[in-house]
Parts: structure tokens; C-alpha cells; sequence
């Protein structure tokens, strides 16, 4: 099992979803980068359930502890261990449905994978549970890249069919995280809501897309030919479970067009060098061409849903049906956002060191 990513910035994550704990080691973050508890805590907040947004019911209080790499409010260049524990846990559902993997879940294939070995509660390590940990290593990236000036957004554009007009940066920080959809769009995100509440009553859910945007982006971040800025990012992005795409600026519409429309003139701006129009989404050759990178994410509805569905008894092996009863999000789009914007800040950060544009030893 693979659990880290990075080259220089390296994160390695552990735990499970009915687990102790779940947490994650940074090896790599610089000596002397102000950090606190808080700091994480601000960032891990935003990733909890909130009313009126089809969430789980689960409530965990995600309080995080710092056990290494911080001393006197500064990192020390040693591996920084940060965790959450699991306090709410009901493996009831879970010891009741072990033989019958749930559709569209990775039950399945995780029980052949590991000869039944895995941890089948709540998905064990293939739970959304775990992307708090991903959230935590976002937080330690994010003040990094804050040295450089780079800042990482991300907010809901769609649920369901239900889509929201484009948004400034600006707007994006005001506005994503003041309601539960994380949509800059209030009006789209009232309909989002009620799409939500009516497809949970009849017992389904739903998928939709995010968009973030990193701002103040160097030219020159990526590692061509293998390690590109879009590879590494779409590597990290696909690493999120439910997310099952990834583009970057005009993305599959650029198949659409001619070059002469896709092409992004360059053009003299504030004393530097841009591009006229960003259909690359602030990426060329697999290096970051400093203009604001832009991706999307595909994100699938949430799998565990109350209707009746076909599935096989493993352990007799027959065709039965399932219902899944227990606590599940209708829909984890808006509780998805803030996992977007740490990984995409991961990416960065190992990225920056490994140009250097990041020192070792932050004074």
C-alpha cells in the first residue's frame, strides 16, 4: 500500500475511518516556519459536516494535536506528526453488511487486493474519513506558500444539475466559506441546497464539480518530463476519494476548439510578462507559466445510498440486493472543497523546494 506523496515536502497519511485515529507525518517542511496548533485547526474546521447541507451525521470534534516537528512555535525541520482521533464510531452497519460489498465503494476490490485483511468499517482506508489528514498537511503547505505569496482557492460550481456563474477571486474569499455549499453563487447555492434536500428524502445523492484557482504563481514550477505540474497535481486531486476527474483551464472543450482560439497570446502587463487569455489554465509543457493556475474536479455522487441495490454475498456467492442504512452525506461536494485546495497546496509546496524557491531554513 502506498501511503505517501512528494519528493521533497513528503506526506505520508494513516489511519482509518473506524480507526484510533487518523493523522499524517510531514517530512521536509523547513526549520522555522511559525506554526500552531490553531493554525491546523482553522483549515480542519472547514472540512466538518454543517446542517442543511445533506451531510453525514457523524460529529467528530477534530481536535488536532501536534506530536513532533514543532517546538516553542516553530518547526524544526524534523518530521512533523499531526493527528485527530476518532471519537464517533457505530461499526454496527458495517459488521452487518462485511460479506456484501457496497456498489460504487471500493469493498470489492479492496477485499481481493488484500485477501480480506482490510479494514471493511466505514471503508476503513479508503473513507473519506481520511482526508482530514490531507487537510492537515494542507494547513503546513499553505503557510509556506504564503511566504511566496501563492494562495490557493477553491469553491463548488456545480451540484446535480445545478450550476454557478463565474466568480472572482475576490468573491471566492468572501463569500465560499460563509455557507455550507462552499459556493461563491448564494442564489445557486439556495437551489443546491433544496436539490439536496430533495434527493436525500428519496433516498440518492448527488456529485458535482469544483473549481480552484492558484493565485501569484511563479513561472517555471514542474518537473517535465514525468513529474509536471498537471501530473503531480492530478495525481495528488486523484487521490481524494469520489473524485474521478481532473482539467485544467479549457480542459475538454479545448478539443472543441482551433488553436487560433486556444492559444493564449503573450502580451506586456504590469511591467511582466502574461497571456492575453488562460485556456491553459496557467500551464504549458508541464510548468507553471505564471498565470493563475486553474483546475476543475470532478467529484462522483456519494456511493452509500438508502435505495435498494444488486450486489453479491461474497462469502456464499450469490446475487442479493443491499440497503445501506447508517450515516452518509448525500452529497460530499461542499466538504470536498477544502481537501481540493491541500492538495493542490501539497503539490505546490513540494514543488517550490524542489525549484527552490523555498528555503530549507525559513529566516
Amino acid at each position: 500500500m502506498s501511503s505517501s506523496f512528494g519528493e521533497i515536502f513528503k506526506i505520508t497519511n494513516f489511519g482509518e475511518s473506524h480507526g484510533k485515529c487518523v493523522g499524517v507525518v510531514i517530512d521536509g517542511c523547513p526549520a522555522g516556519l511559525p506554526l500552531t496548533e490553531e493554525d491546523i485547526q482553522i483549515e480542519v474546521d472547514k472540512r466538518r459536516p454543517n446542517s442543511g447541507a445533506g451531510q453525514t451525521a457523524r460529529q467528530e470534534e477534530d481536535k488536532v494535536e501536534v506530536l513532533s516537528g514543532v517546538f516553542q512555535g516553530y518547526t524544526t525541520g524534523a518530521p512533523i506528526c499531526l493527528l485527530v482521533w476518532n471519537r464517533d464510531i457505530d461499526s454496527s452497519e458495517y459488521e452487518r453488511m462485511r460479506f456484501l460489498p457496497r456498489p460504487g465503494h471500493a469493498d470489492y476490490a479492496a477485499w481481493k487486493k488484500y485477501a480480506g485483511f482490510n479494514d471493511y468499517r466505514g471503508g476503513g482506508r479508503f473513507s473519506g474519513r481520511v482526508t482530514v489528514s490531507l487537510v492537515m498537511a494542507g494547513a503546513v503547505a499553505k503557510k509556506l506558500l504564503k511566504l511566496k505569496n501563492i494562495e490557493v482557492l477553491a469553491h463548488t460550481i456545480q451540484i446535480g444539475e445545478i450550476q454557478a456563474e463565474a466568480s472572482t477571486p475576490e468573491m471566492i474569499r468572501q463569500n465560499v466559506y460563509q455557507n455550507p455549499l462552499r459556493c461563491t453563487d448564494l442564489a445557486a447555492a439556495v437551489k443546491m441546497s433544496r436539490l439536496i434536500e430533495q434527493t436525500g428524502q428519496e433516498g440518492d445523492s448527488l456529485g458535482g464539480v469544483i473549481e480552484a484557482l492558484a493565485l501569484n504563481m511563479p513561472a517555471g514550477l514542474g518537473e517535465p518530463y514525468f513529474d509536471t505540474l498537471e501530473g503531480q497535481i492530478a495525481k495528488a486531486l486523484l487521490a481524494i476519494p469520489a473524485v474521478k476527474g481532473v482539467e485544467f483551464g479549457a480542459g475538454f472543450q479545448a478539443a472543441l476548439k482551433r488553436g487560433s482560439q486556444n492559444n493564449d497570446p503573450l502580451v506586456i502587463r504590469n511591467e511582466g510578462i502574461e497571456t492575453d487569455t488562460n485556456n491553459s489554465g496557467g500551464a504549458t509543457g508541464g510548468l507553471s507559466n505564471g498565470m493563475p493556475l486553474v483546475v476543475r474536479v470532478a467529484v462522483k455522487p456519494t456511493p452509500s445510498i438508502a435505495l435498494e441495490q444488486k450486489t453479491v454475498d461474497i462469502q456464499k456467492m450469490i446475487e442479493t440486493d443491499i440497503k445501506i442504512r447508517g450515516r452518509h452525506d448525500v452529497c460530499i461536494v461542499p466538504r470536498a472543497v477544502i481537501v481540493v485546495e491541500s492538495m493542490i497546496a501539497v503539490t505546490l509546496c513540494d514543488l517550490a523546494l524542489r525549484a527552490g524557491l523555498i528555503a530549507r531554513v525559513i529566516k
